[in-house]
């Protein structure tokens, strides 16, 4: 009587499945959900401890990920199985389907947030020392780029419930096209921002020079960067107008070529002249951070013999060049001081007509 009894509980009929049926997909349900979350304990358990003995960033990505698998997943996994396994209505088995594809969109969800997460986290120490308008700037990437995941996964998700989103999606694009019309100008400044983080053709501190501006970078944000002139004030451009200047990066410069003149009075001898190059060879050579390249007596000109000099400073450092330059200078004064030559200064030779008592032409000399 009791098997009878059995039987036919387990014969009725619910939902279009017998509850025997309903029974098996419950006891496979379970057993599956079971062994998914020891799998998932046992494989974080050992991903953790290749985490903790290696500096891959992988292994850590990957425990990471698999510590944020949520347990409504495993259970909508499980599901899964159980109604494709279990001879339950095919009916029910569609929506039971639908319901754990739903919860399979729902982990992918939380599944890019991690990785577009930890990714922006992993960026902002590297750069946040050196480079911190990047790191704003890559933080309104992971914004968009979150923005693009939950699209798509309610794209997917209206798909699989049968909504068609053709019609959707055109609608999306006309609006998308009237709105990008409408802030063409923002989205270039965003586009370009992204174009100067990713090329990096400057950085935060990087000393700029555009055409009649030139100052350090202070800020690249995601419209504008922030550049502090010389003088003081600070100089907003937008990044699209930027990127379509010629910029003279002095930052990025290894070494100066420096070319400076003097000249020397015409009464200089010849041999001083032919004296005067090496001594300014010597003179560069003695110093650090210097490379001589060449000093010529290079032209007669109004009221001075001209010479040219050129030599590389090392370093790219302003101060430092200046110091050079400077120690140049006074070493240049000190010598020609002791070889009895002197610096040109403009003059002018006013020859007078005329005869004085010998009958000798008359000279006057003027300065000016």
């Amino acid at each position: 009587m009791i098997d009878n009894l059995t039987g036919d509980v387990l014969g009725y009929t619910f939902l279009g499945s017998t509850v025997g049926a309903w029974l098996t997909m419950l006891a496979i349900w379970a057993a599956v959900t079971l062994v998914f979350v020891v799998a998932k304990k046992l494989v974080v358990w050992r991903f953790d401890k290749i985490a903790r003995r290696t500096s891959n960033i992988v292994d850590d990505v990957v425990t990471s990920l698999l510590q944020g698998t949520h347990f409504y997943f495993l259970v909508a996994l499980g599901l899964y199985i159980a109604v494709a396994v279990a001879p339950v209505n095919p009916a029910a088995t569609t929506y039971i389907s639908r319901a754990a594809f739903l919860l399979l969109l729902l982990q992918i969800i939380s599944w890019g947030n991690h990785l577009i997460t930890d990714w922006v986290k992993r960026y902002r120490e590297r750069k946040l020392e050196t480079d911190a308008a990047a790191v704003t700037t890559m933080q309104a990437v992971g914004f968009v780029g979150r923005l693009l995941l939950y699209t798509i996964v309610l794209l997917v998700a209206l798909e699989n419930f049968g909504i068609d989103v053709t019609a959707l999606v055109a609608g999306l694009g006309i609006g998308g096209i009237a709105i990008a019309l409408a802030l063409q100008n923002v989205l270039g400044d965003l586009f370009a921002s992204l174009s100067i983080v990713l090329d990096k053709p400057f950085v935060v501190g990087d000393f700029l020079i555009l055409e009649q501006y030139l100052g350090s970078v202070e800020q690249i944000g995601l419209k504008t960067t922030r550049i502090r002139s010389l003088s003081g004030e600070q100089i907003i451009i937008s990044n699209s107008d930027l990127l379509n200047s010629r910029i003279r990066n002095y930052k990025r410069m290894f070494e100066r070529r420096i070319v400076f003149s003097f000249g020397v009075l015409y009464q200089t001898s010849r041999e001083q002249l032919e004296e005067i190059p090496n001594v300014v060879r010597a003179i560069i050579e003695s110093l650090d951070d210097t490379r001589f390249d060449r000093a010529h007596f290079k032209e007669f000109g109004d009221s001075s013999l001209n010479f040219e000099a050129v030599y590389y400073v090392l370093v790219p450092d302003y101060n430092t060049y200046m110091d050079r330059q400077q120690s140049i200078n006074l070493a240049l004064f000190d010598r020609f001081a002791e070889m009895g030559v002197e610096f040109a200064y403009p003059t002018r030779t006013i020859f007078v007509a005329g005869a004085d008592a010998e009958g000798d032409a008359k000279e006057a000399t003027t300065w000016t």
